[in-house]
């Protein structure tokens, strides 16, 4: 049963030209990805991430009763009955590990919880403390989060989307064709290295988003709709459903080693180009795996039963913090 009455205020729409990113995001709705997206001021990036929530499927009822609860318990419905539409939420970066994660003398959700069943926005991903980062390991694998304090632990729900943004290096513009990049290569190197490999490899989905051209900021023509990307995701949520029936999965996001080799087995020309990605970029294990998973959702989003190379060559082109390092 879905929630019916949710309405959101933004729409894909709105968002000029960046097809490859939208395409990006579709297949991390589709799949219950984690994103993050690497690219100079002024390239939309927090337009694009703010739209998310809007392609991905309704609440639920039951996802939208347990949102309501997390969002009473801190005070947060504003005299709203439910929750209808997906959570947002986008910390600051100053906030500490107990704001993001939960804390306090009597524990309250934290940012990863008001998030669940929805989207996590951490913008200028790292300008975040480190310390902060790393508690989100555990959210981000098991779903939700463990707060321990004298009087005991607690248990908070945290299934949500991650989509992270940062720029290419510390001046932001690496990656411009227009503005000359005033920073050395070890200022780069510190700048990325704030992120560390181990989260980096838990974000499914690393894309780049260029600075707009004129073309893209002059056009009148309508992007395409969110309504009408949700029912491309919708479809490929059906298959997972009817794919993961008998088990507590819902998303190709949440496969395991065993549904990855049950579910994701590649053909000769495919893991050819498996293999060159592996030596060439130097995927960690994970990475791999994360791979295999986003290749299934292409997959899927192209109603194919099989994956075929060109559902891994798009996956792989989702690494782009790989090939860049």
């Amino acid at each position: 049963m879905c929630c019916r009455h949710s309405h959101y205020r933004t729409d894909f729409n709105d968002v000029k030209g960046q097809q490859h990113v939208k395409r990006a995001l579709e297949v991390a709705a589709a799949g219950g990805y984690n994103v993050i997206l690497v690219g100079p001021p002024g390239s939309e990036k927090t337009m694009l991430a703010k739209r998310l929530p809007t392609i991905l499927p309704n609440h639920t009822l039951t996802e939208a009763l347990d949102t309501t609860k997390i969002h009473s318990v801190v005070g947060l419905l504003n005299g709203a009955p439910i929750v209808a539409t997906r959570p947002f939420r986008s910390p600051h970066h100053t906030i500490s590990d107990a704001g993001l994660v939960g804390g306090g003398t009597m524990p309250k959700p934290g940012e990863v919880s008001l998030a669940h069943n929805g989207v996590l926005f951490l913008d200028e991903l790292p300008e975040f403390k480190r310390n902060v980062l790393e508690v989100m390991r555990q959210p981000l694998e098991d779903g939700d989060i463990t707060v321990s304090r004298a009087m005991g632990s607690i248990r908070f729900p945290a299934g949500f989307m991650l989509i992270a943004a940062m720029n290419p290096c510390p001046c932001g513009f690496l990656s411009d064709p227009q503005k000359e990049c005033v920073c050395t290569p070890l200022q780069i190197q510190r700048y990325r290295s704030r992120v560390s490999g181990p989260l980096l490899d838990r974000i499914d989905i690393q894309v780049e988003v260029p600075a707009l051209r004129y073309q893209d900021l002059a056009s009148k023509d309508a992007g395409e709709p969110s309504s009408t990307i949700r029912q491309r995701v919708n479809a490929a949520r059906s298959l997972q459903l009817a794919r993961f029936e008998k088990t507590k999965l819902h998303a190709n996001a949440q496969m395991g080693a065993r549904e990855i080799k049950r579910y994701c087995a590649v053909k000769a020309d495919a893991e050819k180009l498996l293999e060159i990605a592996i030596n060439r970029l130097g995927l960690s294990a994970r990475a791999y795996s994360r791979v295999l998973k986003v290749s299934r959702t292409i997959a899927d989003l192209a109603g194919s039963e099989e994956i075929q190379s060109a559902h891994v060559a798009e996956a792989i082109q989702y690494r782009s913090l790989d090939r860049r390092m």
